[in-house]
């Protein structure tokens, strides 16, 4: 996919970084000239400038990109971004926002762009997944009841040799895998569980732990 990622902050930077990782195509728009050159030394590409501005978001290729995150530090500006986008091109619109916002500045938010993410809460998931273990990450909750999550099969799990449409787990279902390295897509029939696999799957949020088990083993 090609992704335009608005902000090289912390969260911008980290978002960036596992993209790119992934094969997508990243550009970066940040309009501190520091963070450009560090977002160059990773060998990303960096438009410099106002992310708010048309004309820098036109350099950037939001005409042409699937998905814009505007993941800067402030929600207004990252509403403006979003709404930039959507009059650039036919895209994707992301924006970060913090948790004490108005609820009816919240609801104006929701309404117009795509989907609305918030660091501190994501960050709450990565402290699960310290507890768990780091073969074991819990990405994102996709409901009250539902959380997605990720695991790398290790050496001693008791489902490596199985097939991956097979996996039966109590409380979540495996929906997409992948061979170290590669990108997680949905599994044919025959795909065999090796050591080193990632596998996503979708948990019931009180069954995480159990969920863990079963893939992993005690």
């Amino acid at each position: 996919m090609n992704i335009v990622i608005v902000g090289y902050g912390r969260v911008g930077a980290r978002t960036a970084r596992v993209l790119d990782e992934e094969g997508h195509d990243v550009t970066v728009v940040d309009n501190d000239h520091t963070k450009v050159e560090r977002a160059r030394d990773r060998g990303l590409r960096v438009v410099e400038g106002d992310g708010s501005n048309p004309t820098v978001l036109t350099e950037a290729g939001v005409a042409d990109a699937d998905a814009v995150g505007a993941i800067t530090g402030d929600p207004k500006l990252n509403f403006e971004i979003c709404m930039e986008a959507t009059e650039l091109g036919d895209c994707r619109t992301v924006m970060r926002v913090s948790e004490d916002f108005h609820e009816e500045i919240y609801d104006e938010f929701e309404r117009t762009v795509d989907e609305i993410i918030y660091p501190e809460r994501l960050g709450a998931a990565g402290a699960k997944t310290a507890m768990l273990g780091g073969n074991f990450n819990a990405i994102s909750d996709l409901t009250e009841q539902l959380q997605l999550v990720t695991i790398a099969v290790d050496d001693d799990s008791p489902v490596i040799g199985g097939r991956v449409n097979d996996l039966a787990v109590d409380g979540g279902r495996v929906y997409a895998h992948g061979r170290a390295k590669e990108s997680l897509t949905i599994p044919l029939p025959g795909t065999i569980v090796e050591a080193g696999d990632r596998l996503a799957v979708i948990a019931e949020v009180d069954r995480v732990a159990d969920v863990r088990t079963a893939l992993l083993g005690n």
